[in-house]
Parts: C-alpha cells; sequence; structure tokens
C-alpha cells in the first residue's frame, strides 16, 4: 500500500522548501515530517529530497510529487461529479496541476485561458517557461501534464492537438537600422549588427538569418529572457531580434519599430501536447486554450 501520509510529507517539503513550513502546512511537528520522509526512504532504498535551503527533490521525489498532484486532481474531479465524497485532499491543500508555456505566448494569447481554467475549477496551476522546442521534453521526463510544444509529434502517453502559428517579425528601431545597415541589410552587416536572443536555446533568429542568406552567421548578441524586454530592447536600439507579431503591431504602427527586411516573417507551429493521465481532468483547460488559440493564433 502507498504511505500517503508520507507521500504529502515529500509533497509539502519540496513545495513549501523547507521541513518547518512543510509541517506547518501539514499541521504536524517538523521531527513528524522528518520521520515519515526517512521511514520511507528507508522502505524504497531511495534518497526523496535534497536537503539544503531550499529542500528540493531527487528525481524519485519528484515522481512522488507528481503522484500526489495526480491524486488531488483526480479527488477534485470526484467532489465536482459526488460532493459527498469531497473530504479534502493534500493536507486541506488545492488540487494543482503543471504546464510548460513559451514565454512568448505566456506574454500574447495564452493567459487568459490559463486565468479562465483557474477561475472556473480553482486548480492552482506551476507554470513553467519554456522555449517551444524543448517543452516537450518536460512530458518526456513526466514533469508536466501539458505543454505548449512546436512538435506535432506527441510525446509517449500525450495527446496532440494543433494550435495554430505565432509569427514573428524580425525588427528593430530606425536609429539601429540607420547605424548599422547604412548600405542595406547584407551578409556582412547581418554578421556584425547586434542581435537580441531570448537564452541560449532561442533559435529563431538563427532560422530567420539562414533564411534570408542561406547560410547562419554569428552576429554578436543579448541575452535577454523577457518577452516584453525583447520589444522594449529593440525599441531602445539596443539590437533587432525576431518578436511575435501582436507584441510589435503598435510599435510597427507608430513607428518606433521597422522590419529589418519587409514581408519576411517567420511563422512558428504551435501545439498542445496534454498527458493521458490527465486529459479527462485538465479538458476544461483543453478547451480554453483551443479557444484562445483560434482567435489570436494564425
Amino acid at each position: 500500500m502507498i504511505d500517503y501520509p508520507a507521500f504529502e510529507a515529500v509533497y509539502a517539503i519540496c513545495s513549501e522548501g523547507s521541513f518547518d513550513r512543510a509541517a506547518a502546512r501539514l499541521g504536524i511537528t517538523p521531527s513528524a515530517v522528518s520521520h515519515r520522509v526517512k521511514a520511507l526512504e528507508e522502505r524504497i532504498g531511495a534518497a526523496l529530497i535534497v536537503r539544503g535551503a531550499p529542500c528540493r527533490a531527487t528525481e524519485v521525489g519528484r515522481r512522488v510529487c507528481r503522484h500526489v498532484e495526480r491524486i488531488q486532481l483526480l479527488e477534485m474531479d470526484l467532489g465536482a461529479t459526488h460532493p459527498a465524497l469531497a473530504v479534502g485532499n493534500g493536507g486541506g491543500q488545492q488540487a494543482r496541476a503543471r504546464v510548460v508555456v513559451n514565454a512568448d505566448s505566456l506574454a500574447t494569447w495564452c493567459m487568459p485561458a490559463l486565468a479562465e481554467f483557474t477561475t472556473r475549477t480553482g486548480v492552482l496551476l506551476d507554470i513553467a517557461i519554456e522555449d517551444q522546442d524543448h517543452a516537450k521534453d518536460w512530458l518526456v521526463r513526466g514533469e508536466t501534464d501539458a505543454a505548449v510544444t512546436a512538435s506535432a509529434d506527441p510525446a509517449a502517453g500525450c495527446d496532440v492537438q494543433a494550435l495554430g502559428a505565432l509569427r514573428y517579425r524580425a525588427t528593430a528601431s530606425s536609429d539601429f537600422m540607420a547605424r548599422h545597415f547604412p548600405d542595406g541589410v547584407t551578409a556582412e552587416a547581418l554578421a556584425a549588427a547586434p542581435c537580441l536572443v531570448f537564452d541560449r536555446k532561442d533559435a529563431l533568429q538563427d532560422r530567420w538569418l539562414t533564411d534570408q542568406i542561406g547560410s547562419l552567421v554569428q552576429p554578436p548578441v543579448h541575452r535577454l529572457p523577457s518577452s516584453t524586454a525583447f520589444v522594449d530592447a529593440a525599441v531602445c536600439g539596443m539590437g533587432w531580434g525576431m518578436n511575435p507579431e501582436p507584441l510589435v503591431a503598435d510599435h510597427l504602427a507608430a513607428g518606433s519599430l521597422v522590419d529589418v527586411i519587409p514581408g519576411r516573417v517567420v511563422d512558428t507551429p504551435l501545439y498542445w501536447q496534454v498527458s493521458r493521465l490527465t486529459a479527462d481532468l485538465l479538458k476544461q483547460l483543453t478547451s480554453s486554450i483551443r479557444r484562445a488559440a483560434r482567435d489570436a493564433l494564425r
């Protein structure tokens, strides 16, 4: 039999970051929390918690936490259909789901869908930001319930639905264009002009460069992991970058940004992948995501 009090102790420690805070959340003493975790670790022969500030889960501990989260979702669903059976879960904690979303989707179209879901259901969300080209990895590792990805190929045990494409435009300020491209946008000028990159996983700029000049150049880069600051940096002349069309439409209309090469865009297809283990429990989230994507994406 699964030792659910011990599972809940592990989950509380990982959620709160310490044994003391976990004890307060569960309404027991820190020594009782420690005893539950130690007994479970001895039983399975594996460490569950990396002690520190904050405490964090080992790989096995993360699987325990995922199990607790899914049990909470199941109990929420059971309570919604049969209120008399709702007896609380996880030490009185609300159900929680994990979702992985790329930063640009979070900044442009999907936040209303996430908010609509939480308002309707009361489910808490752990939202992780990950590049759409790498979000599928979270599903493969079993570390999320659902993700917005760039892959139409479903991860094992997942369903996938096409959402549409988010359009990106290579944009820069007029002053930046005058400084770095006085003789036009050439391969040589692109290799020398500073470029904005979200992080080391961001390959959109490389993709656009290859499409324009037929080969990949290595311009100097500023790394800036914020969608809105990315736009601000382009407006301020810090560099050129691939910005989501919805975030720069007003700047393009006002002239504070211009296309580096007019008409040369990148459309990034996006897909919603959700684990079959929680697909039924998150069907309202899937409906909200699909509805928001239909209204906002190409």
